[in-house]
């Protein structure tokens, strides 16, 4: 197996976690589903930080953000398939 870009902890995970250093813009990512060790791919639309989150759908203002098979925030702007998801587009639903 290659060596993953992105990893999804659950099924129902709507973001994943960046586990390389340098992913830029337009590079295709090999995306892992550690609960049953699925693969799919995904191409990056931003350059994203090791350890930031990736939508892996696009995303609504108010949608919840599913990581680990937790809720951890809210959309408060929209977010595309393959986008950087961090605190210019996700809040905490905790104040």
């Amino acid at each position: 197996m290659a060596i993953p870009h992105l990893l999804v902890h659950d099924k129902r995970d709507n973001v994943g976690v960046v586990v390389v250093e340098g992913l830029k813009t337009g590079d295709e990512m090999l995306c892992v589903v550690t609960e049953d060790n699925t693969e799919f791919k995904l191409v990056a639309k931003h350059d994203v930080p090791i350890g930031h989150k990736v939508a892996l759908t696009d995303l609504r203002v108010d949608d919840s953000i599913i990581k680990y098979g937790e809720d951890i925030g809210r959309v408060v702007a929209p977010v595309g398939k393959g986008e950087h998801v961090h605190v210019h587009n996700l809040k905490t639903k905790r104040w």
